[in-house]
């Protein structure tokens, strides 16, 4: 079976200019960062920055607030921050970048990966932001249709797909709204299932089991992501197939994965924070989408749920697990 080699991180550091790597930044900079774990996009970013000159313990300072499955930290995590202060806060999530955004109107905001701006109410203008915010979008909200029709592809007559969504997260109702008007298209029927934290999973994902679903869609949700081991055991166990948003469902097991590489996205956001230490202004850098996506397919999941995967799917896939 040929594999498609999808952009790589290597491939996304050779991206940078060359003279980024030559300047060493003269004073120490502090930057706040928040998101749910610290994942592998985490790692790049802070790798990125590492190639732009400014390391840990010596001119850079990385404060980490990790939310861990709890939304609710957020806005005192972006009031820590605030105080502290830290030159520029990256946020991870939409929940992340609301919170910072009601922190501070002050200190440059780069959403080093967020699922919509404009729908929720972020951002209003892509090209021109303003204000002190600018990022990165992972076009999450425009992904929830491909999921679906990609699980329409993969599961014999699908008919019914539970939603699993967190919603404290304001992109819930956005993601869930065009999962609906997808569904209706492809005459498949939705039903949501809601959490508020990663504590409520458990007896979200026994609700889910019981309702007997032909399939189940992962919401664009970091929160999820704390329990990401369990939701993908729950499938795997119920023999229920499921798409997920992000790459880590697939390192535990996930049947299939359909998302942005976000890592690329925190080494584009790395950029942007150079830029704005350098005296660069975030109103004057624009809101930027997502160029690289990726499909990962879990054989052993696949077989696991007595699915055999049509050729039209295989020929798109960029990673299989085996």
């Amino acid at each position: 079976m040929k594999r498609r080699e999808f952009i790589t991180l290597l491939g996304g550091a050779a991206a940078w200019p060359l003279g980024a790597q030559a300047q060493q930044p003269s004073r120490t900079s502090r930057i706040g960062l928040m998101g749910n774990l610290p994942l592998r996009p985490i790692e790049s970013f802070r790798r990125a920055l590492q190639q732009m000159g400014y390391v840990e313990k010596r001119n850079l300072v990385i404060e980490y607030r990790f939310a861990e499955g709890r939304d609710e930290r957020y806005p005192g995590f972006a009031s820590e921050l605030v105080a502290l202060p830290v030159d520029v806060i990256v946020t991870w999530g939409t929940p992340a970048a609301f919170a910072a955004r009601q922190a501070t109107t002050q200190i440059p905001i780069v959403l080093g990966a967020i699922g919509d701006v404009v729908n929720t109410g972020v951002v209003s203008n892509l090209a021109h932001p303003g204000g002190n915010i600018t990022g990165f979008i992972a076009l999450n909200v425009e992904l929830e249709e491909k999921r679906l029709e990609l699980l329409k592809e993969v599961v014999p007559r699908l008919s019914r797909v539970a939603v699993l969504g967190n919603s404290r997260n304001p992109l819930n109702r956005v993601n869930l709204d065009t999962a609906r008007t997808a569904a209706q298209r492809l005459s498949v029927a939705v039903e949501s299932f809601e959490v508020q934290s990663s504590q409520d999973v458990e007896g979200a994902l026994r609700t889910i089991t019981q309702a007997a679903p032909d399939a189940v869609l992962l919401a664009s949700d970091t929160s999820l992501l704390s329990e990401r081991k369990q939701i993908v055991d729950a499938m795997a166990a119920s023999r229920i197939p499921a798409i997920y948003p992000f790459r880590e469902y697939a390192d535990v097991g996930g049947f299939i994965v359909y998302g942005a590489n976000l890592s690329i996205l925190f080494e584009r956001a790395a950029s942007y924070v150079d830029r704005i230490l350098k005296g660069e202004k975030p109103a004057d850098l624009p809101v930027q989408q997502a160029t690289a996506f990726e499909i990962l397919i879990n054989l052993k999941a696949a077989a696991g749920l007595g699915l055999t995967l049509p050729a039209s799917v295989l020929v798109r896939v960029d990673e299989v697990i085996e």
